[in-house]
C-alpha cells in the first residue's frame, strides 16, 4: 500500500489537499480524501476505514512528510503491526506507482475542474476513483482494470 498527499490550489488562492492511497498490487485507488488540512489523525482514520474493507496491510511506503512521519501515525502503525516504509527526499521514484496515480489524477480529473467547494471536489474524486478501478485499462496491469486484476488473483 503507498499513501500520498496532493496539493491544489483554489483560483482565489487557498490551498486544498489530497491524501491518495493506492494498493501497489493491482494499481487499485483505494481513497481519496480532499480537505484544506489533513493532519495525521485523519490520515489515520482513512488508513482505518480502507483497513476496514480491504484488510491489514503489512506495510505502507511514503514520504517524509509531517503527516507521516508524526507520533500519531508511527505508534498507530506499531499498534496495527504495520511497517512503514519511508522514501528518501529528492526520490519519487522510490514511490513510483503512488506518483504515477497522481499524475494520473492530475491528468484526468484534478486540473480539468473548476471547483467551488471540498464537497464539489470529493464527488468528483469519488466518481473518477470508481471509473479508474472498474472501466479504465491500466498498463501496469498487462491493460486490466485494478478490479479485474484483483479478481485474477483470486
Amino acid at each position: 500500500m503507498a499513501v500520498r498527499l496532493l496539493k491544489r490550489r483554489w483560483n482565489y488562492g487557498r490551498a486544498f489537499r489530497l491524501l491518495n492511497i493506492l494498493d501497489d498490487f493491482n494499481r487499485e485507488g483505494l481513497a481519496i480524501e480532499g480537505d484544506f488540512s489533513l493532519p495525521a489523525c485523519r490520515v489515520v482514520r482513512c488508513l482505518e476505514q480502507v483497513m476496514e474493507w480491504r484488510g491489514r496491510p503489512e506495510a505502507i511506503r511514503m514520504d517524509n512528510g509531517p503527516e507521516y512521519v508524526s507520533h500519531t501515525l508511527v505508534s498507530w502503525a506499531e499498534k496495527q503491526g504495520i511497517t512503514l516504509i519511508y522514501t528518501q527526499p529528492g526520490n519519487p521514484q522510490q514511490n513510483a506507482y503512488i506518483e504515477r496515480y497522481n499524475r494520473t489524477v492530475r491528468q484526468e480529473w484534478l486540473e480539468q475542474y473548476l471547483f467551488e467547494s471540498i464537497q464539489d471536489v470529493q464527488e468528483v474524486a469519488t466518481q473518477w476513483l470508481w471509473t479508474y478501478n472498474h472501466d479504465r485499462p491500466n498498463m501496469g496491469n498487462s491493460g486490466l482494470t485494478p478490479a479485474q486484476k484483483l479478481k485474477t488473483a483470486a
